[in-house]
């Protein structure tokens, strides 16, 4: 059972991440000949203040 994880900022639509899902479940498919029931993403959202880059948060002004 292959299992896709995605982390990402939080705020995208419920229909973004549905069609996310689709597209890599999509791509999972052809890649590994796989059936698309074997297939699972999870998508895990993190708040921008949970994220720096070169030690600065994300929902930090400089």
């Amino acid at each position: 059972m292959p299992l896709v994880t995605i982390r990402l900022f939080e705020g995208r639509s419920q229909e973004q991440k549905a069609e996310l899902a689709k597209k890599l479940t999509d791509a999972v498919t052809a890649s590994l000949n796989v059936p698309v029931d074997a297939v699972e993403v999870i998508l895990d959202e993190v708040p921008r203040e949970n994220w720096a880059k070169a030690g600065v948060q994300f929902g930090l002004k400089k």
